[in-house]
């Protein structure tokens, strides 16, 4: 039995390094595209560990964050990988937002989140003391890791156990008949590759790759880049650990937060910009196929008619460093325009349906001889083996050797 995943984030690694784990005897390949390992989705994010705070009750999202927060981390301890569990506060900054406040609160509780505490303004500040809140919650087990780290001790594992990489490695081409049948193109040229199944991990290509294997589920992955300053060496002290606002439930985002990172700095954001290319992580990048890919798919419009204000104040907000720094004045009223600097970019993978909603739970398709990740957004990176694990649970008769 040999089996290829196709993708080579996170969510791609892991699956292989669980797949080897718990049957030794498959060959494993894994494709990638780029030349090394996370170098979209898991390589730009700020290195959140989520513990399933805001997803809703019995969604595959937030069993998969609570357990895979505890199996990270365990992953962490055992390869010496530099992860500390710093807490979370969320902070309600206005009336209006202290009863969602107590409705997430109360999510977080469902989800079976560990040790949650409802704050007033005092204790917000015991906590991060130039934050503001009329009520918050402390999230102590959320934290911070190097997810970059998790991908190369992944790398060595899979290697270890015998498994097969090949980077610089684009699938253009797959077709099923007894066998899979693989064709890619890389810097050093193409390569043909054969599978008994196929496991689609390709992130912000997975749709692609999805139809390329006679898929033909109708979600479509449509970029959207979050972007982010950082706070100044000078100014990080207005920050401790991680500050977030109470989610707006009429918008599909979190808003825009601080992040301490486990190698030093803080950063700001990231807002949710709609991108003119999937892997454009400047207001520059244009692609041609992705822009008319997403402006002539009608779930596009149905989403940009639902949510016409926030799609324009993302918009403005990309360009207004100003406007920016207002959003984040909300949580800490000391911080000025000055206290920023230019940060990165990251695009998220977000599936859309045809009616125009986000996809808000990780979603898999199964297809014969094999299974799609369509949509494994935050908090993907956190729950990697989780994911990775249910993963080969959906597909475990397919894999018996």
């Amino acid at each position: 039995m040999k089996v290829a995943i196709i993708g080579g984030g996170i969510v791609g690694l892991a699956t292989a390094h669980q797949l080897l784990e718990r049957n030794p005897s498959v060959k494993v390949l894994l494709l990638e595209k780029e030349s090394g390992p996370g170098q979209h989705q898991t390589g730009h994010n700020s290195g959140v560990l989520h513990c399933g705070l805001y997803y809703k009750p019995g969604s595959t999202k937030a069993r998969l964050a609570v357990e895979g927060i505890r199996r990270m981390t365990a992953f962490c301890e055992q390869h010496g990988v530099p992860y500390e569990l710093c807490g979370k506060t969320v902070v309600a900054t206005e009336p209006e937002e202290i009863p969602r406040l107590h409705a997430l609160l109360e999510r977080g509780k469902a989800n079976g989140v560990e040790g949650l505490e409802l704050l007033g303004p005092e204790q917000i500040l015991e906590y991060e003391p130039h934050a503001a809140g009329l009520a918050g919650i402390r999230v102590p087990q959320e934290g911070i890791v190097d997810y970059g780290a998790v991908c190369a001790e992944m790398v060595k594992e899979i290697r270890a156990r015998g498994g097969e990489m090949q980077f610089s490695s684009e699938v253009t081409w797959l077709e099923r008949r007894r066998r899979w049948t693989i064709q890619t193109k890389g810097d050093a040229g193409s390569g043909d590759y054969e599978a008994d199944f196929l496991i689609n991990c390709a992130g912000l290509q997975c749709d692609r790759v999805g139809h390329r294997a006679g898929s033909r589920d109708p979600a479509k992955i449509v970029p959207f880049r979050g972007e982010y300053y950082k706070l100044r060496p000078e100014r990080q002290h207005l920050v401790r650990n991680l500050i977030y606002p109470v989610p707006d439930p009429k918008f599909p985002f979190l808003g825009v937060h601080f992040t301490r990172l486990i190698h030093g700095g803080v950063e700001c954001g990231p807002n949710a910009v709609l991108a003119f290319a999937r892997e454009g992580y400047r207001h520059t990048d244009f692609s041609l196929r992705d822009t008319l890919e997403t402006l002539t798919y009608r779930g596009f419009w149905r989403f940009f008619v639902r949510y016409p204000r926030m799609c324009w104040d993302e918009f403005k907000r990309s360009f207004s460093k100003k406007l920016f720094c207002r959003s984040l004045q909300r949580l800490v009223p000391e911080l000025e325009m000055e206290d920023l600097a230019p940060g990165g970019s990251g695009v998220r993978a977000q599936a859309l349906s045809p009616s125009g909603e986000l996809m808000q739970d990780f979603y898999f398709a199964r297809q014969e001889g094999a299974l799609h990740v369509l949509n494994a957004p935050s908090p993907a990176a956190t729950a990697a083996l989780a994911i990775a694990d249910e993963i080969l649970d959906y597909a475990k008769e397919a894999l018996v050797p």
